[in-house]
């Protein structure tokens, strides 16, 4: 029995002493518990450790804190990458004028080429049609007419009678015509220099 008695008291200081001791390693909270001990034994009992009302002591707030953080650099990388694509599309939009500013030079230029091939194919048949009319008159009364105009009106008017000539397989009577222009001093020297121009200049190239 006596034994028995001693474990109990045993198993009791074991007991008060790891309550002591895991208090002491803040690992349970004991001290409203032992307080009125170490009073009994003259002792100034030890109170919880004050902390700020902000201070965070759980795993979880701190985890939290973790993850704010990384969602702050996340928003920091979204930001930087906005800025980026910010750049990026202002680029691209001046870009995209200087482009259409360049497709419309080209479609001004396109339409200035279209233009002027509309006016050389009508002057073109206004020659042909000058030249067939010219080529079905009396050849003293055509050279009349072209006489009165410029030189590079009568040359292309005679390449466009050749032409018509070699088409149709015919002789072309510009040699004719050259012949009845020469028959004065005047003439001559105006035949002379249509003939000198003509030489010298390619079709097409007025």
């Amino acid at each position: 029995m006596g034994r028995v008695v001693v474990l109990i008291f045993l198993i009791l200081a074991l007991a008060a002493g790891g309550l002591v001791w895991f208090d002491y390693l803040n690992v349970i909270d004991a001290k409203t518990v032992l307080a009125p001990v170490y009073r009994l034994i003259g002792r100034e009992g030890r109170s919880q450790p004050k902390t700020e009302e902000e201070e965070i002591l759980s795993l979880d707030a701190e985890r939290l804190t973790v993850r704010l953080e990384a969602l702050d650099l996340r928003g920091q990388e979204l930001d930087n990458r906005e800025r980026q694509i910010e750049a990026r599309s202002a680029e691209i939009e001046q870009m995209a004028q200087e482009l259409e500013e360049r497709q419309k030079a080209l479609d001004e230029r396109e339409n200035s080429f279209n233009a002027l091939v509309r006016e050389a194919e009508t002057k073109d048949r206004n020659v042909e049609v000058n030249a067939r009319l010219l080529n079905g008159m009396d050849p003293k009364r055509a050279v009349g007419i072209l006489i009165a105009m410029d030189d590079q009106d009568i040359i292309d008017i005679f390449r466009k009678t050749e032409e018509i000539a070699q088409a149709e397989g015919t002789s072309s009577i510009v040699s004719y015509w050259l012949y009845l222009m020469a028959e004065t001093t005047e003439g001559a020297a105006r035949a002379a220099e249509i003939q000198r121009k003509m030489v010298t200049r390619p079709p097409g190239l007025n």
